[in-house]
């Protein structure tokens, strides 16, 4: 198991910049992919970035070019940060940073089984 829990959000103005951390613990040495995902109001929940085993770093459409996601390893275990600037309030939403233990290639984002609480991000027009 991983415990994750997240800390940043709050609430910008259209045009500014947040950041999102998630502080990982447990299981530090398997392979772990991790995702940041959004669920916006009235909408589905959305992987916004990931990160698979190997380190590579994907992101979601609305995310490319502005969001940025990095990784480090601790003495618990990893922390991730996501880096968001030129926020909309389309970017509004619930973030959750969401683990998965994994072997192989690839992170199906159906399969994360440890999620972090949620921190609310709120961008104002």
């Amino acid at each position: 198991q991983v415990q994750l829990v997240e800390s940043g959000g709050g609430s910008v103005q259209a045009g500014g910049s947040l950041t999102l951390s998630c502080a990982a613990s447990g299981a530090k040495y398997l392979p772990i992919c991790f995702a940041w995902f959004r669920k916006a109001p009235g909408k589905e929940r959305e992987v916004v970035a990931r990160v698979d085993t190997g380190g590579r770093m994907t992101y979601g459409e609305s995310a490319k070019g502005r969001f940025a996601l990095t990784k480090e390893n601790t003495k618990s275990g990893r922390a991730l940060s996501l880096q968001m600037y030129s926020l909309q309030p389309e970017d509004t939403g619930i973030y959750s940073c969401a683990a998965q233990i994994h072997y192989g290639a690839g992170c199906p984002d159906d399969r994360y089984t440890n999620w972090g609480q949620g921190t609310q991000v709120t961008v104002s027009s």
